[in-house]
């Protein structure tokens, strides 16, 4: 039985992440799918109703129809060559495991399933979001002195400075971990994302501090 990891595009629900920004990893005993900030979902066999090649319309890849009822039940890790995915799915035993898991395995599985598949705490998604589109708007309004010739001023330089030092705490500070992510969830669960917005942002910032005010 060989433990299988896989590098993909996730869909679940209505988010979607594309390539490489979801991972597979299947051992006998548990399912992971971790797609960085749209979700992290963690399945034991017995959560597992089918894994079968997904529809054209859905995407080229599997579709993990599952019993958790805190997950979306749209689950569809993407990757080409689903067919062979699934063969190698069953090869772990996971599929066909009737086995009690370990106990320390199905105490992770049990914590991550209740907190559900975000792993951002929604108080600090919501308070990003609205931070962001008001520097947006003060600035497109004028209130940071934006020139009418200018796309962006400086309420649109601070957001993007505010999205590059919010994927950067998150990186190096522990207590800013604890305040943002959900109990239990790591740097690990959401760090492809904080590298890809630190690199979009810095090199907004770059450009921008190249245009004079």
């Amino acid at each position: 039985m060989n433990d299988i990891e896989e590098t993909g595009g996730a869909k679940i629900g209505l988010a979607h992440a594309t390539w490489p920004f979801a991972k597979l990893t299947v051992n006998k005993n548990v399912l992971q799918l971790n797609a960085s900030v749209i979700g992290n979902l963690y399945f034991r066999p017995s959560d597992i109703i089918s894994i079968e090649p997904s529809s054209f319309l859905s995407g080229a890849g599997i579709r993990i129809n599952h019993r958790v009822e805190k997950y979306s039940s749209k689950v569809i890790f993407l990757t080409s060559g689903s067919s062979d995915l699934i063969s190698r799915i069953e090869s772990t035993g996971f599929l066909h495991n009737t086995d009690a898991l370990p106990v320390d395995v199905e105490a992770e599985i049990t914590k991550y399933q209740l907190g559900g598949s975000f792993p951002i705490k929604w108080s600090a998604a919501i308070a990003f979001i609205v931070i962001w589109n008001l520097l947006f708007l003060a600035d497109q309004l004028g209130y940071f002195g934006k020139k009418s010739n200018m796309p962006l001023g400086n309420g649109a330089r601070l957001a993007i400075a505010s999205a590059f030092l919010f994927a950067l705490a998150l990186l190096i500070s522990e207590p800013f971990r604890q305040l943002v992510l959900k109990e239990g969830r790591t740097t690990k669960d959401v760090k492809p994302f904080l590298l890809f917005l630190m690199l979009i942002t810095g090199i907004m910032l770059l450009a921008l501090s190249a245009i004079p005010n």
